[in-house]
């Protein structure tokens, strides 16, 4: 095996969007599994890349997009998981973490060939992140527990979809970096 990345996808939330009703109770389970999985990467040395949402907010970077999550009502989700001075971040668009970024060149610069893919939201913003990851011949990880939901049987089916369509390893967060 090669070298891994953690990849945590769209925790850095508001949680100001529809369906975040639906989203907030599986995201309040998720983010002290994501929390342990960033301490035990980082203890090994293994690069953290966030890759999250720009809220439509082109002229922001990800100071700017932290300080306004934290100050808002839901900043107990994201506290937890605030990026270290070593960690990497990538501000997307769209669902895939892959689309119109620069992510595939900084794996390519990093030498990295498997993603651990965690964060939000399974059945979309994972799911498709992690087929655009398998069509670019990365292997895949994902953590069942470390993954947050809006619907849990449209979740359980990309799990599925992932781990039989597209190879992903998909496991237990206590398997990874203990």
């Amino acid at each position: 095996m090669g070298k891994s990345a953690l990849i945590v996808i769209d925790m850095i939330n508001t949680y100001d969007h529809p369906d975040a009703e639906h989203l907030i109770p599986s995201a309040e389970s998720v983010v002290p599994v994501v929390s342990t999985l960033l301490e035990r990467a980082r203890r090994r040395d293994v690069p953290v890349i966030y890759v999250n949402d720009n809220f439509g907010e082109w002229r922001s970077h990800h100071g700017e997009l932290l300080d306004k999550v934290l100050s808002g009502p839901h900043a107990r989700l994201v506290k937890p998981l605030v990026p270290d001075d070593s960690s990497l971040f990538v501000v997307k668009a769209r669902h895939s973490i892959f689309f119109e970024t620069p992510l595939g060149y900084l794996l390519n610069q990093q030498g990295v060939d498997r993603l651990v893919l965690c964060g939000q939201v399974t059945e979309q913003c994972v799911l498709y992140s992690s087929l655009d990851a398998h069509i670019r011949h990365f292997d895949v990880t994902v953590p069942r527990d470390a993954v947050a939901h809006i619907h849990a049987d449209l979740a359980d089916a990309a799990l599925r979809m992932m781990e039989r369509n597209m190879g992903a390893q998909v496991c237990d967060s206590d398997e990874l970096w203990n």
